[in-house]
Protein backbone atom coordinates (compact mmCIF):
# COMPACT_ATOMS: atom_id res chain seq x y z
CA UNK A 1 0.00 0.00 0.00
CA UNK A 2 1.63 3.38 -1.43
CA UNK A 3 1.01 6.11 1.57
CA UNK A 4 0.18 9.58 -0.50
CA UNK A 5 2.64 12.18 1.12
CA UNK A 6 1.70 16.05 1.43
CA UNK A 7 4.35 17.94 0.24
CA UNK A 8 4.33 20.84 1.50
CA UNK A 9 7.29 24.05 0.22
CA UNK A 10 7.04 27.37 1.69
CA UNK A 11 6.69 29.53 -1.24
CA UNK A 12 6.04 32.65 0.45
CA UNK A 13 9.71 32.12 1.80
CA UNK A 14 11.30 30.84 -1.81
CA UNK A 15 12.71 33.10 -4.69
CA UNK A 16 11.58 33.17 -7.96
CA UNK A 17 14.76 31.27 -9.10
CA UNK A 18 14.22 28.86 -5.60
CA UNK A 19 10.43 28.08 -7.33
CA UNK A 20 11.64 27.45 -10.80
CA UNK A 21 14.89 24.82 -9.63
CA UNK A 22 11.85 22.78 -8.01
CA UNK A 23 9.56 22.82 -10.66
CA UNK A 24 12.25 21.65 -12.75
CA UNK A 25 13.27 18.85 -10.71
CA UNK A 26 9.43 17.97 -10.26
CA UNK A 27 9.22 18.23 -14.20
CA UNK A 28 12.54 15.62 -14.67
CA UNK A 29 11.43 13.08 -12.53
CA UNK A 30 8.36 13.35 -14.39
CA UNK A 31 9.57 13.10 -17.66
CA UNK A 32 11.48 10.06 -16.58
CA UNK A 33 7.98 8.12 -15.40
CA UNK A 34 6.32 9.46 -18.30
CA UNK A 35 4.92 5.64 -19.30
CA UNK A 36 3.30 5.96 -15.85
CA UNK A 37 1.70 9.19 -16.46
CA UNK A 38 -1.58 8.50 -18.20
CA UNK A 39 -4.04 11.31 -19.97
CA UNK A 40 -7.52 11.28 -18.93
CA UNK A 41 -9.79 10.36 -22.12
CA UNK A 42 -11.19 14.33 -22.01
CA UNK A 43 -7.90 15.18 -22.97
CA UNK A 44 -7.88 13.38 -26.46
CA UNK A 45 -11.64 14.94 -26.57
CA UNK A 46 -10.76 18.75 -25.81
CA UNK A 47 -7.83 18.49 -28.43
CA UNK A 48 -9.95 16.50 -31.45
CA UNK A 49 -12.84 19.50 -30.59
CA UNK A 50 -9.84 22.20 -31.10
CA UNK A 51 -8.96 20.58 -34.16
CA UNK A 52 -12.27 20.26 -35.78
CA UNK A 53 -12.43 23.62 -34.72
CA UNK A 54 -9.04 24.96 -36.42
CA UNK A 55 -10.33 22.37 -39.36
CA UNK A 56 -13.71 24.32 -40.10
CA UNK A 57 -12.30 28.07 -39.80
CA UNK A 58 -14.35 28.81 -36.62
CA UNK A 59 -11.45 29.69 -34.83
CA UNK A 60 -7.31 30.46 -35.41
CA UNK A 61 -4.39 30.14 -33.38
CA UNK A 62 -2.48 32.77 -31.82
CA UNK A 63 1.06 34.12 -31.86
CA UNK A 64 2.59 32.35 -28.96
CA UNK A 65 3.98 35.81 -26.99
CA UNK A 66 0.63 36.82 -27.68
CA UNK A 67 -0.95 33.99 -25.52
CA UNK A 68 1.64 34.08 -22.73
CA UNK A 69 0.91 37.07 -22.66
CA UNK A 70 -3.04 36.31 -21.72
CA UNK A 71 -2.01 33.93 -19.51
CA UNK A 72 -0.20 35.98 -17.10
CA UNK A 73 -2.63 38.98 -17.33
CA UNK A 74 -5.25 36.13 -16.37
CA UNK A 75 -3.24 34.29 -13.80
CA UNK A 76 -1.23 37.31 -11.88
CA UNK A 77 -3.90 40.46 -12.52
CA UNK A 78 -1.48 43.42 -11.67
Amino acid sequence: MVIPMEAVLPLDQMSVAEKIRAMEAIWDDLTCHDSEVESPAWHGEVLAARQARLDSGKTSVADWSDGKQRIRDRVCPR
